[in-house]
């Protein structure tokens, strides 16, 4: 049986509150809204919840999902360095659509798939979601829908593709955008890393004019 939640009846948030973080401590996935898309989400530091993850999107260990917190002050215990244009970023846009790759932290033994050393960090904007996050830790988070799909930006959409596969769907009624966020690659600002520079991954939420008004010239014109 699907359990489906309405998050905006206090009564059915709280019930799916706490299934949703029971669903998490037992390794199993769920759907959760965000302020760009619906997300499938796990626990990060769970081998076996990512992998669930993934199997329930059709996707491979080559398309490692994103990590979403609860406050950007969790970031520096997820990545090796924060540099200082990374913190401009992180003032601008969170919690919000900008998602931002760094070199990962050596010392955290997790396995979201084939990340070469980094990882891909966002806070949404989204009280259902921040409130979670808040009480589950970081989680491994895709967009809610099977790969090669639309992303989905109603519970019904992100149901209809996932079905059973999910321990429980949190609704929030329709997203607020409706756009996946923007995904920069921050990597090279880490000393040691090449030439320092930010490229844009994929163009979403954020966009490039409002990227440039934070890093000027550090920002690549190339997609």
């Amino acid at each position: 049986m699907i359990s489906v939640f309405d998050c905006r009846e206090r009564e059915q948030m709280l019930s799916g509150m706490r299934h949703a973080r029971q669903a998490i401590q037992r390794g199993q996935v769920i759907v959760m809204p965000t302020d760009t898309v619906y997300g499938i989400a796990a626990d990060a530091f769970s081998a076996d919840a990512v992998q669930a993850l993934l199997d329930a999107k059709g996707r491979t260990r080559q398309q490692p999902p994103p990590v979403l917190v609860s406050s950007a002050d969790t970031l520096p215990a997820l990545v090796e360095q924060v540099p200082e244009e990374v913190s401009r970023l992180v003032e601008a846009f969170w919690p919000g659509g900008l998602t931002i790759v760094l070199p990962s932290q050596p010392s955290l033994t997790w396995d979201l798939g084939e990340t070469r050393g980094t990882v891909a960090v966002r806070q949404p904007d989204n009280p259902i979601a921040l409130e979670l996050l808040a009480e589950t830790g970081p989680l491994a988070v895709s967009s809610a829908n099977l790969t090669g799909r639309p992303a989905a930006i109603d519970i019904d959409s992100a149901k209809g593709m996932l079905g059973e596969s999910v321990a429980a769907y949190l609704d929030d009624g329709p997203v607020r955008t409706g756009v996946a966020s923007t995904i920069v690659d921050a990597t090279s600002l880490v000393p040691g890393r090449g030439e320092r520079a930010v490229r844009i991954l994929r163009d979403g939420a954020v966009s490039r004019d409002a990227l440039r008004e934070v890093l000027g010239d550090l920002l690549q014109d190339d997609a």
